[in-house]
């Protein structure tokens, strides 16, 4: 598995040299990638672009996303689904990052505040702070799977069982790029095997 997995990640890396979050933030207001992913959830990083230059521009600090009215933050995200929780999610966690403070560096620290979840946490933690990442969205789920890496679709196990076996400082960088790959080749559906370079890695394309 270690030999599998040192040659996943020399390929991957030589694809897709230069991966990055695709969610836009100001790093300046680091609050801004806690809000974006949670806007993610069950929509496009594309969409969440779109919608919160719109969000930030109108409240553009947590106490004012704090002190914003939940009809208007409601109305401003719908576009990204489920906006009615996402919208309550956003004012509770910028409450709770006001009398926290500052934003918590620690996986287990972020996942305490209002609608962060581990994989908003991994991703926070791991382009904010440096920390060791596995970012189990839908697309790292789908290929590790698929690459035999792991065999559970739980979140959690497949964070932990990518923990395992992908060296620590590689773990934010194998995450966006097993997302580049699911979105641009191993997609959910009619995946493109005869242009995927993995294909002589995978176990089974249909697993997932």
């Amino acid at each position: 598995m270690y030999s599998k997995t040192s040659e996943l990640l020399s390929l991957l890396q030589t694809l897709y040299p230069d991966v990055y979050c695709e969610l836009n933030f100001n790093r300046d207001h680091p609050y801004q990638l806690l809000i974006a992913t949670r806007l993610s959830a069950q929509c496009t990083d594309k969409r969440v672009n779109v919608v919160t230059p719109v969000l930030f521009a109108k409240y553009p600090d947590i106490k004012s996303l704090a002190e914003a009215d939940l009809d208007d933050i409601e109305a401003i995200i719908r576009s990204c689904g489920l906006f009615r929780t996402k919208a309550r999610d956003i004012k509770l966690l910028c409450i709770a990052l006001l009398q926290l403070g500052d934003i918590p560096s620690e996986i287990d620290d972020l996942t305490k505040l209002p609608g962060v979840g581990r994989k908003t946490a991994n991703l926070v933690a791991g382009e904010l702070f440096g920390k060791a990442a596995i970012v189990a969205d839908t697309h790292v789920i789908r290929l590790s799977n698929r690459l035999g890496l792991v065999d559970t679709t739980d979140p959690t196990k497949v964070e932990r069982g990518l923990r395992a076996i992908v060296p620590p400082d590689d773990g934010l960088f194998f995450s966006h790029r097993l997302v580049r790959h699911g979105r641009q080749v191993c997609t959910s559906r009619n995946p493109k095997c005869g242009d995927c370079a993995l294909v002589s890695l995978c176990c089974n394309t249909e697993r997932v």
